[in-house]
């Protein structure tokens, strides 16, 4: 009695399948460690903000800071009038 590949490769793909999601439920963590967490500065998400593709304008808004103080942390200056 013979078997063919491809109801072989069926059934170690629904073996495979089968086994998959306890293989990713070991991956995820328990427990919330508070040393995985970083605090930024102000002028850091100033920097990620602004890296991220916002301008002066809505990192501010996104803040709650004066522009003025965004300008600064970016190093740009502004005209005085």
């Amino acid at each position: 009695m013979g078997i063919s590949i491809s109801s072989a490769l069926a059934t170690a793909s629904l073996a495979a399948a089968d086994a998959a999601p306890a293989a990713v439920q070991k991956l995820q963590p328990t427990t919330t460690n508070s040393a995985d967490t970083v605090t930024l500065t102000e002028a850091e998400r100033v920097y990620q903000l602004y890296n991220q593709g916002q301008n002066v304008g809505q990192i501010a808004f996104s803040l709650s800071l004066p522009m003025q103080a965004v300008n600064s942390y970016l190093g740009i200056s502004t005209a005085s009038s």
